[in-house]
């Protein structure tokens, strides 16, 4: 079935999505400087993470689904999340935010329906900043977090270390 077929949907992750996600996040921490994880992770390790998600409050979970509507299957394409910024109480009202697509999933403004779906889930909470950190170069990202009015507020030099080299991380503020 050609893509001009199916439609893509944005809702909450859910737990039947832990595989597909897992999947995607393990293909940025194996080929990539994206993630400064270094190690995949199987599905019952990243079950914290996704239950850190709940459908409600301000750290969420989106999950982009491609439906083809001759057979009713699905796909996941990526996933869009709010996390803690830190943990100390007073950073409360922040939350770092990231796009993770599957690795055929670019250039189809997934991203873009991801963001706003998590920002009009955010809209009511008791939110004042968004952060997104991206390892440099990545190009794609910066334009996708411009798009959604986020500010350049400062790069971390040479903070990560992956496959024996050392990475950039430009970091980008939102008032929400």
């Amino acid at each position: 079935m050609s893509a001009a077929h199916t439609e893509v949907q944005v809702r909450p992750g859910v737990e039947g999505d832990l595989e597909a996600l897992t999947d995607i996040y393990n293909h940025y921490v194996r080929e990539t400087p994206i993630t400064f994880d270094t190690v995949v992770f199987t599905p019952e390790e990243r079950r914290p993470w996704l239950l850190s998600h709940p459908e409600d409050g301000p750290y969420r979970l989106m999950v982009a689904v491609e439906r083809d509507p001759e057979d009713n299957s699905q796909r996941i394409l990526g996933y869009a999340t709010s996390s803690s910024y830190r943990p100390k109480p007073a950073y409360a009202t922040s939350v770092e935010v990231t796009v993770y697509l599957a690795p055929d999933a670019g250039r189809r403004g997934v991203g873009t329906l991801l963001y706003k779906a998590l920002f009009e889930a955010l809209a009511g909470e008791d939110l004042h900043r968004a952060y997104a950190g991206i390892a440099q170069p990545n190009e794609a990202s910066t334009r996708l977090h411009e798009r959604f009015g986020f500010q350049h507020v400062g790069t971390y030099r040479e903070v990560g270390r992956k496959f024996g080299r050392y990475w950039d991380v430009a970091w980008y503020e939102k008032a929400l």
